[in-house]
């Protein structure tokens, strides 16, 4: 399955094996006299609470009826008894403070018959405090008829010697209150509450008909009505003892005035599971990265047809999704359940849909992920309802077990392979890239697959995205607002439909912030609702500015002119600087016969690259260190060369292919056609993205070209701009190939599409005729440009050999009287290959080319 639930605590294994071995043990009570530890049955074990610090509240009764507290430690895995009420209760709601010597607890009073009211005659739920370090008062804080929900809070503080402890209540009524309870130490460690009896409370919230506790970031979700219109708020609780009121946001989404629900308030067992889905569902999820969203589902009025919403207040907007299905078992079908997964939020009805909501990117349907009951990657979840904890901690009341929930990684490499839509392996590919924790290992096996499946998609390309996705998360942690900066993905638009699910995007009200300093989480996302409102277009960086100043370099060189010598080496020296970075960052040595030229040209992009990103970064990362932003804008470059490199390396090693590939003798065999046909795909997917290429990248292309292609493929290859004539290819092409009348063919038709500055220099390596004809015509219309006619000098030598034909005649005593003198000073010097005669020869057919003879 997609979602894998990893057991963190199991009552029946953590707690009950211990009770067991204690029966019939003594222990102490908060009653007179004493008691049996003796589970009345296994059923009446069950969780009440998980606290800030993981720790978890437990309850159970005797034979008897004796109510037992106990919590399990997270950190020292050992269980330890806190109290013992000598009286049949049903408990509601318990929280045992930071220092664990104050237990609250909310309790209703048993009414069987027979039972004798012995705590307070005349109310139905009692609140109490306990002091339990040691065993000494019980005092009463609340005795009503409505429930109570209780819930200590942990101040994000160190010291744990705080002497102060606070303690939310939650009425049924509608209120919230918070209780300041001062203690003391007495004859030792003996701690006990100060002013017991008169203790200072505030009033927190009330008039709410919803609420959610974030037992990790010590925050209070709540909702309420103002004309008819839902109100979400949110209260945040400080170190100190007070409390900010954070934001207020409308929600369109209808409650009714006269429901009342808590979620993460403890355990709820006193509402009829069965009821859920009769009444809306309602989340608020949070993350480091400063989102805010709030997931909300109606009460099901039909199986058939299933709707719910995502509110993403840091985006602002929201979406609506609809789910059909054919054949709906009502009386299967539960309520739909909300997971908070960090980057992710899932949404499930098992054994129907399972949809991974991608919170950080949610403006295209395909970066989230959609399996329905058909997919065999859906198991069956936990049946019973499970309720969402803060660090993706799920847990599951009826069974009494604690999952942490995380996203497997194999099933969804399996998706990735077996998936038959293009949106469940774009979903799968980008939960991957962001849950993954072994970054080397995830990658290496994208790449297999993407080696194995390289023509699988048809939606999107698939190296494009790995590349841009994989690079994106390889930095995004760092620093916050670098999504708004660096985009995660090439699809900018996405118009298939996904089937199963319809969706409706609308926008919506920004919070409105209620205080005015921020610090952690409320700056980002504050941070997050300035960008909504002001940052239009969005600033994600292009590489558009790179091409139009790359193409103009490159126009330069062609034409002789260069700009400050400056420029240009700082642009080489960034270049130079990212690919000591990627050879310092490998491992092992590269099999792939790349880095072994200089290939101006892609290390021209490289340097641009990274100087174009780096202004762009400063421009808008406001506060950030420049030395941190040049180190992320290398890492960032490098990383992009790295993934390349380790594809190309994925087939190379799959192949079995070596370094004498490089050379042009030989056919190409089926494991080389398959290289080329991955490199002619990379080739494509970084041109139009205009991302750099290792240097080496076009010469490895152009043997494999020519080993793999018929003459008429290769040259169709050569004159639509997809395989390059390097000079370092083309020397070896010159060198390596002997004069066979293919490979004259082949040379030729190189040479003619050659630059003349290139084409000069890899003349000469070819000792041919053509080549010398191709040498002397080329030295011939050098002489002539700048010819202006000279007095004749009669010292000058005759030349070594004569023509009958008279006009060729007096053009080889020109050519002879500019060769001597000073302009043509050196003009063959070093040639070996240019002969005088194939010189005239080349004149004569020049000059009958240019009248038309």
């Amino acid at each position: 399955m997609a979602l894998r639930l990893v057991t963190t605590f199991d009552l029946q294994k953590d707690v009950l094996p211990r009770l067991q071995e204690r029966r019939a043990v003594p222990v102490v009570t908060g009653a007179s006299g004493g008691g049996t530890d003796i589970l009345e049955n296994d059923n009446s074990l069950r969780i009440l609470n998980v606290e800030r610090n993981g720790n978890i509240i437990y309850t159970y009764k005797d034979y008897k009826g004796n109510v037992f507290f106990g919590l399990y430690d997270c950190q020292t895995r050992q269980n330890e008894h806190l109290y013992t009420f000598e009286t049949d209760l049903e408990v509601v709601s318990c929280s045992v403070n930071n220092g664990k010597t104050l237990l609250a607890v909310s309790l209703i009073q048993a009414t069987k018959e027979g039972r004798r009211n012995e705590l307070q005659p005349g109310s139905k739920c009692l609140t109490l405090l306990v002091e339990i370090h040691p065993v000494n008062n019980v005092k009463v804080l609340k005795a009503v008829d409505s429930c109570i929900w209780v819930q200590f809070l942990y101040p994000h503080v160190q010291n744990h010697s705080v002497s102060e402890d606070r303690l939310l209540l939650i009425s049924e009524e509608k209120y919230i209150e918070q209780f300041h309870i001062q203690v003391i130490q007495e004859d030792g460690n003996k701690v006990v509450i100060k002013n017991s009896g008169n203790l200072p409370k505030d009033r927190v919230a009330e008039d709410f008909v919803w609420a959610q506790w974030d037992r990790i970031e010590q925050r209070l979700f709540y909702v309420d009505l103002k004309k008819s219109r839902s109100i979400l708020k949110c209260i945040q609780f400080g170190a100190d003892e007070n409390f900010n009121l954070m934001f207020e946001a409308p929600l369109d989404i209808s409650l009714n005035d006269s429901g009342f629900k808590l979620v993460n308030f403890g355990c709820d067992y006193l509402q009829d599971q069965e009821e859920l889905s009769k009444h809306p569902t309602l989340c608020v999820y949070t993350n480091s990265t400063g989102s805010l969203v709030v997931c909300y589902s109606p009460k099901l009025d039909s199986w058939e047809r299933i709707t719910y919403t995502v509110f993403y207040f840091h985006k602002g907007y929201s979406k609506t999704f609809t789910t059909a299905f054919d054949n709906a078992d009502p009386h299967r079908t539960k309520s739909i359940t909300f997971l908070n997964l960090d980057y992710y939020v899932a949404v499930y009805l098992p054994g129907y849909f399972f949809h991974l909501l991608n919170i950080q990117h949610p403006d295209l349907i395909c970066h989230s992920l959609f399996l329905t009951g058909k997919s065999e990657v859906i198991a069956l979840l936990p049946p019973g309802p499970l309720q969402s904890l803060s660090g993706s901690l799920v847990l599951d009341w009826h069974s009494g077990k604690l999952y942490r929930a995380l996203l497997s990684q194999p099933c969804l490499l399996q998706l990735l392979w077996n998936a038959p839509l293009d949106c469940e392996k774009m979903g799968a590919l980008h939960c991957m890239l962001s849950w993954g924790r072994d970054s080397q290992f995830l990658e290496a096996q994208i790449i297999q697959w993407i080696s194995e499946n390289i023509s699988a998609c048809h939606s999107f390309d698939l190296i494009q995205e790995f590349l841009i996705a994989s690079s994106y998360w390889s930095i995004c942690p760092e620093t916050s607002n670098i999504d708004k900066l660096i985009p995660h993905s090439s699809v900018l638009t996405w118009i298939s439909e996904i089937p199963g699910i319809t969706l409706m995007t609308e926008e919506i009200a920004l919070p409105l912030m209620k205080v005015h300093s921020f610090k952690g989480y409320w700056e980002k996302l504050n941070s997050n609702l300035e960008y909504v409102k002001y940052a239009k277009p969005h600033l994600h960086y292009s590489n558009s500015v790179i091409r139009r100043e790359w193409n103009n370099l490159i126009s330069e060189e062609k034409t002789g002119k260069r700009r400050s010598t400056a420029y240009v080496r700082n642009i080489l020296d960034n270049a130079a600087r990212v690919i000591f970075n990627l050879q310092t960052r490998t491992l092992e040595p590269r099999l792939i016969p790349l880095f072994q030229e200089e290939d101006k040209h892609q290390r021209l992009l490289m340097g641009l690259m990274m100087s174009e990103l780096k202004d762009h970064l400063l421009r808008h990362l406001q506060g950030v260190e420049k030395k941190k932003i040049e180190q992320m804008v290398l890492d960032y470059i490098t990383k992009l060369l790295d993934l390349l490199c380790r594809i190309l390396e994925t087939s190379w090693r799959k192949y079995n292919l070596h370094s004498w590939v490089l050379h042009f003798g030989g056919r190409g065999s089926a494991a080389e056609f398959a290289i080329f046909h991955l490199m002619t795909r990379i080739l494509e997917a970084t041109n139009s993205l205009f991302l750099p290429l290792p240097p080496g990248f076009h010469t490895l292309h152009m043997v494999l070209g020519v080993h793999c292609l018929p003459l008429h493929n290769l040259l169709h290859y050569i004159d639509n701009g997809v395989l390059l004539l390097t000079e370092t290819a083309v020397t070896r092409l010159m060198k390596d190939l002997d004069n066979t009348e293919r490979n004259e063919k082949l040379k030729f038709s190189i040479i003619m599409r050659l630059p003349p500055l290139i084409g000069q220099k890899v003349s000469r390596l070819w000792d041919h005729p053509v080549s010398s004809t191709i040498i002397s015509r080329n030295h011939v219309k050098q002489l002539l440009q700048n010819y202006t006619k000279q007095p004749r000098n009669p010292r000058i030598d005759k030349p070594s050999f004569s023509a009958d034909f008279l006009p060729l005649s007096y053009f080889t005593d020109i050519l002879t009287d500019i060769e001597s003198s000073s302009q043509a000073q050196h003009a063959f010097e070093g040639h070996d290959n240019v002969d005088a005669k194939f010189v005239g020869e080349a004149a004569l057919k020049h000059t009958t080319m240019l009248l038309g003879l």
